[in-house]
C-alpha cells in the first residue's frame, strides 16, 4: 500500500500538486517526506495532531519520515494564518522550545527503527550568506506571485514585515536542503501551509531539475464551527503541564455527536471498520463512541497509564459526582479559608472552571454551576465547612466539567 490509501479513507487529503504522479511513486517505492513544526512555543497543540497522524500513517505504510524542528525559521515566524507579525523570541526560547516539541514528535514517530529522522533546520539556516541567498534562492521567486497567495493577501490587508516576506523563501530552501542531503521527495502539512509547500516544490523542481511534490491536510473545525481545540481555559496542548491529562482525556470525551466519527479516523490508529462500528451507535450508546476516541488518543499523548487514571476519574465523576481520583483538576486551601467563608464566585474563579469572577457569575446566573450536586442559583451565597465532604468540596460547571477543593 501507498499510504494514500489509508489516509484517503480517513478523510486527510486536502491538496495535492500532482496526486497522480505522488500515487504511483508511493506505490512502486520507498518515499523520504518531511513535515515542519517551528517551536514557536513550548509545546505542539491540537492543531499539530493531523500532520503529527498523517506522518505516522505514511511511516507506517513504509515510507521514511522526516521530521523537521524549524528551530532557523522560528526564528522568522510564519505569516501563515496570523493577522499580525508573531512575537519574536530570543534563541535560548527557541532551542528549548525545540527540545520539547522533539520529545513530543517522537511519541508519533519511531525513530529507534531506522524508519524515521529529526532534523532542526537552524543547521543550515542559521550560517546562510544572505547575498549569496539573494542571489541563488531568491532569484527563482516572483514577488507578483507570492503575493497571490492567501497567506500573503491577509497580512497585505494588516501590514506584511518585510522579515516575514523572507519566510517563503527559508521553507522552500528547507525542501530544497531536504531533497539534497535525504533525498527528500515530498512535503506534507496542513492547507494553511499550501503556498509555502508549492514554492518549496517549485525551487526544488528548478534548481535539481527534478518532480517532488505537495499533500495538504484539511485544517479541522468542529461541527459547531468553533476553531477546533478551543477550551475555556485557551488551546489544547500536548504538554501536560500546559494541559493535565484528565483535562485533555475530558475535551475528546465530550466532543459534540456529530464529531465522533471524523476524529475517530484523523485522531487514533483504530482500523476504519471499527470506527464505522463505533458510528453506528445511536442515541446514549454514542458516548461509548467518545470515551474509546479520548482513551486512544491520550494513551498516544500521556501513556496508557495517564489515559487509564483519566478514564477511571471522569466514570467516578459522571456516575458519582465525587469523582474522587488524583487525575480530577483540584486546588488545596487551607481549612482556616474554608472557616472564615469563600463567596461561591470567588471560589468557582480559582479554579479552570472560571476565567474570572464574572465568567463565574454568568455560571451560577445561568443555572450551570453546582457543588457536590447542589445547584446553586445565590451569587452571594458563601462556602464554609459544612460544603466539605471528606475533606473536598466538589464543583461542577454543567453537566460534564469537574473541579476538586481540596480542605487541609
Amino acid at each position: 500500500m501507498s499510504g494514500l490509501e489509508e489516509l484517503r479513507a480517513r478523510d486527510f487529503i486536502q491538496q495535492c500538486t500532482n496526486m497522480d504522479e505522488l500515487e504511483r511513486l508511493l506505490a512502486s517505492e520507498r518515499v523520504s517526506f518531511y513535515c515542519g513544526f517551528d517551536p514557536t512555543g513550548p509545546s505542539l497543540h491540537v492543531g499539530h495532531l493531523v500532520p503529527l497522524f498523517a506522518m505516522a500513517h505514511l511511516s507506517r505504510a513504509g515510507h521514511r519520515a522526516i521530521a523537521l524542528v524549524g528551530g532557523g525559521t522560528a526564528l522568522i515566524g510564519d505569516p501563515s494564518g496570523k493577522t499580525e507579525m508573531r512575537k519574536m523570541q530570543p534563541k535560548e526560547q527557541i532551542a528549548s522550545n525545540a527540545e520539547n516539541l522533539k520529545r513530543q514528535i517522537a511519541k508519533f514517530i519511531d525513530f529507534d527503527s531506522g524508519s524515521a529522522i529529526m532534523v532542526d533546520n537552524a543547521d543550515w539556516l542559521t550560517g546562510l550568506n544572505y547575498i549569496d541567498f539573494l542571489r541563488d534562492i531568491g532569484k527563482h521567486f516572483s514577488v507578483n506571485r507570492m503575493l497571490s497567495f492567501e497567506t500573503y493577501k491577509m497580512r497585505m490587508e494588516t501590514g506584511l514585515s518585510f522579515i516575514e516576506f523572507n519566510y517563503q523563501l527559508l521553507q522552500s530552501y528547507d525542501f530544497l536542503t531536504l531533497y539534497q542531503r535525504e533525498g527528500c521527495r515530498l512535503q506534507v502539512g496542513g492547507d494553511d501551509q499550501w503556498g509555502n509547500i508549492v514554492a518549496g516544490a517549485d525551487l526544488t523542481r528548478r534548481i535539481e531539475s527534478t518532480e517532488v511534490y505537495g499533500l495538504t491536510f484539511p485544517l479541522v473545525a468542529r461541527s459547531d464551527g468553533k476553531k477546533m481545540g478551543k477550551t475555556e481555559k485557551g488551546a489544547l496542548y500536548l504538554d501536560p503541564e500546559m494541559t493535565p491529562p484528565y483535562e485533555f482525556f475530558q475535551y475528546w470525551r465530550n466532543v459534540a455527536d456529530p464529531d465522533v466519527g471524523k476524529f475517530l479516523k484523523l485522531y487514533t490508529f483504530l482500523p476504519v471498520e471499527r470506527i464505522n462500528e463505533l458510528c453506528s451507535l445511536e442515541g446514549q450508546e454514542i458516548n461509548r463512541a467518545k470515551e474509546v476516541l479520548a482513551y486512544e488518543l491520550t494513551s498516544i499523548v500521556h501513556g496508557k497509564e495517564e489515559a487509564e487514571k483519566a478514564q477511571e476519574a471522569a466514570r467516578a465523576a459522571f456516575s458519582t459526582g465525587a469523582g474522587s481520583t488524583e487525575s480530577i483538576p483540584s486546588l488545596e486551601i487551607p481549612g482556616s479559608e474554608i472557616d472564615a467563608g469563600i463567596q461561591v464566585l470567588e471560589l468557582f474563579s480559582r479554579t479552570t472552571l472560571c476565567s474570572s469572577r464574572s465568567e463565574a457569575r454568568r455560571l451560577v446566573v445561568q443555572g450551570g454551576a453546582y457543588i457536590n450536586d447542589s445547584k446553586i442559583t445565590d451569587v452571594e451565597l458563601m462556602i464554609d465547612p459544612t460544603w466539605i465532604e471528606d475533606g473536598v468540596i466538589t464543583l461542577r460547571a454543567g453537566k460534564k466539567r469537574y473541579f476538586q477543593i481540596r480542605v487541609s
